[in-house]
């Protein structure tokens, strides 16, 4: 039995959590991240962890990763200069895309520009016709051309996606050895090895994206790594997936796109099982960290999964954690624009330099700023004693805006938050739309080091009753891969009619399929014999343009149950759209299989009952709703379970601070957590 480490790393702080194998306890720390130098963060956490807690890097025995590193290399456009290479007459898959405007009721809104421009994409001769079968053999004269135009371009790597490769990879795979052949050296990655879906668009856009960050996060790993070796602990690295699962870093080298979502997929695990262990049936979780504020709902402790989630301005086409971005984040930087009109983001202050009331360079005022302004932050340790907050600083920095605006600094400061809080709930919106869900039936479950800070405010405009901030919020993403399972997904393109001729051949791609997934668990140092296997079918009635995605019974597949795969989709459809047709000929497109290996959880352990009222440590001056009110301020460490207080109220704690706002009331639960409820709903 050892230590099992859980580390994310988001644009503001580097969070640990720390579980003892034999005491299934957690323990906790923040250190500011260090973007300029990957690994570092993780020295000095490791070293803060032997100072705070005696842990010794010897005693690791599990470490898993989450991070923001592809993902932010999109949204921000600083991946590889890359080249692609297509079937001739097919270069301008990226340009036409689906055909789709952006916003579809802004007749002038554009698709935003391919990450690989025109220039850079070539066609070559070649045809896959869609049965598998060759129609044109590879023309190497025309491969070479390409690759000798697009090395001449400057390209630092090729992205090959060809017609039909779901299907036949091998022309693909002859381009690949082609090109690197002839140019020693180029990166070159192939749309089949990404993730060999039909659909020519989603295919080559995935393999895009995966490519563009693939030097990136493989240079972030491998530093990682080193650095893990240098500060002495000597397991394996592990790494957080979009699916909410781990791999191992070498596996996450060569397929980053796998790890696209990892730090937003790690935060929603940990929701899941906090709201799993507390009994939640509908829970929204409320990511907010320095950059972002990221929604995803959590039905019955299950986490919602998708594909074609938004990558910035881009959809990725693999299995993830359905998690959508809704706002701004802590270091979100405020302005005024020409019109005199107060913005805040989408520029982060991010850890360096950070907000200005962290002391650290920063000159532009964020919303952290503003809190502290508000007397929110200030009064209390924050970030582990990592931070220490400076409220001039951050009034100085607010005062111009202030002037431009015609306000004080103080209703301008909240007037930062509000906006913050406006543009979360136009997001949270359309998630809400999208799912047909009513917020009022949810538990808001904040976290993140800026979440159970702004919370209170976005539930107060939602009209969401009832909140439930963890015992670790700030960390909770770290929780989150700490607690991951060993999980992968792969998928397999069949298009075939459901029928009797077919059951075999379904049959055979499935057990196929199930082989490749035990290998890859044996590889990743899991049990194959104690895997979950679960199964679904992407299915339509034949003519339909798209599929649903069917979960199956493994043995329905195996036993060739045609009447029980049909029944299945016949049900799912028209739970999604209120009709289906028994008699409609059924289409299999594709057939997917996740692998499962669980890894050990914490204990959630009832703490201390209290026998006396809470008692908070001081009373602060803060704004709230536009008003300067005197504030108690409680420290989450003196309160036991059954203490219950209402707000106004500030809550601190090492990883982050709790606003609770007028009219609603707090409640220790059994576990630590903080339930917090509009007053007028409590004991509803």
């Amino acid at each position: 039995m050892g230590l099992r480490i859980g580390v994310d790393i988001g644009g503001s702080f580097a969070d640990f959590a720390v579980l003892d194998e034999s005491t299934r306890t957690i323990r906790t720390l923040k250190v500011f991240s260090r973007p300029d130098n990957p690994g570092s963060e993780v020295l000095a956490g490791m070293s803060e962890l032997t100072q705070r807690y005696g842990i010794e890097p010897k005693d690791v025995s599990y470490f898993t990763h989450g991070t923001t590193v592809g993902v932010n290399a999109v949204v921000q456009r600083k991946g590889l200069k890359l080249g692609l290479i297509t079937t001739r007459h097919f270069e301008d898959v990226l340009d036409i895309a689906r055909l789709k405007i952006p916003e579809m009721y802004h007749l002038k809104s554009k698709r935003p520009a391919p990450l690989i421009t025109r220039d850079r994409v070539v066609g070559v001769v070649e045809r896959m016709a869609a049965d598998g079968t060759v129609d044109t053999p590879v023309d190497e004269a025309s491969v070479l051309a390409a690759a000798e135009t697009l090395r001449a371009a400057g390209c630092e790597g090729v992205v090959v996606s060809l017609l039909h490769s779901y299907r036949n990879p091998a022309h693909e795979q002859q381009v690949k050895a082609l090109i690197e052949s002839a140019i020693p050296g180029m990166f070159v990655s192939c749309s089949h090895e990404v993730w060999p879906i039909i659909r020519e668009y989603e295919r080559t856009l995935t393999a895009v994206i995966g490519g563009y960050v693939q030097p990136r996060v493989s240079h972030y790993l491998t530093s990682l790594q080193a650095a893990l070796k240098q500060a002495g602990v000597g397991v394996d690295l592990k790494v957080t997936k979009s699916n909410g699962g781990v791999m191992s870093a070498e596996y996450g080298k060569n397929n980053c796109v796998q790890m696209i979502l990892s730090g937003t997929a790690s935060g929603v695990i940990g929701a899941a099982y906090v709201s799993q262990q507390c009994g939640i049936k509908r829970c929204m979780s409320l990511d907010i960290g320095g950059t972002t504020a990221d929604m995803a709902l959590i039905i019955d402790g299950e986490p919602q999964y998708a594909t074609g989630e938004y990558i910035g301005d881009f959809q990725i086409h693999i299995p993830s954690v359905s998690v959508s971005s809704v706002g701004d984040g802590g270091g979100s930087i405020a302005w005024v624009d020409r019109f005199g009109v107060l913005k805040v983001g989408p520029e982060s202050a991010g850890s360096n330099p950070g907000p200005v009331c962290y002391g650290r360079g920063g000159t532009q005022p964020t919303i952290t700023d503003a809190f502290a302004v508000m007397g929110v932050i200030g009064s209390a340790e924050l970030g582990y004693n990592a931070v220490k907050v400076d409220v001039q600083a951050a009034r100085d920095a607010i005062a111009p805006l202030a002037a431009r605006l015609g306000r004080d600094v103080l209703a301008t400061a909240e007037a930062i938050v509000e906006v913050s809080v406006s543009s979360m709930y136009a997001g949270v919106s359309r998630i809400i739309s999208r799912f047909g869900v009513d917020p009022r039936e949810f538990t808001l479950m904040p976290f993140g080091g800026a979440g159970p800070m702004m919370a209170c405010y976005l539930a107060r405009a939602l009209n969401v009753n009832q909140l439930l901030v963890p015992t670790t919020p700030g960390v909770l993403s770290a929780l989150g891969g700490l607690i991951a399972d060993l999980k992968n997904d792969f998928v397999k393109t069949t298009y075939y009619d459901l029928t009797s001729d077919t059951i075999r051949s379904l049959q055979e791609e499935m057990h196929r399929l199930e082989v490749q997934a035990r290998a890859w668990l044996s590889a990743e140092g899991g049990d194959p014999d104690q895997a979950a296997i679960h199964v679904s079918a992407d299915m339509r009635y034949r003519g339909q343009s798209f599929e649903i995605d069917t979960p199956l019974v493994p043995e329905w597949l195996r036993d060739g149950n045609m009447a029980a795969i049909s029944e299945a989709f016949h049900i799912e459809h028209k739970r999604l759209y209120g009709h289906s047709d028994d008699t409609a000929p059924l289409q299999v497109v594709a057939l997917r299989l996740v692998i499962t290996s669980k890894t050990p959880k914490p204990r959630l352990r009832e703490i201390e009952r209290a026998t006396s009222a809470s008692i908070p440590s001081a009373n602060v001056q803060v704004w709230l709703d536009g008003a300067l009110r005197s504030v108690p301020l409680y420290r989450r460490v003196d309160l036991l379970a059954g203490h219950a207080f209402e707000g106004p109220a500030i809550i601190a704690q090492d990883d982050c601070t709790t606003t609770v706002l007028p009219d609603y009331k707090v409640l220790v639960d059994a576990y630590g957590n903080l339930e917090i409820t509009a007053a007028d709903r409590v004991g509803a």
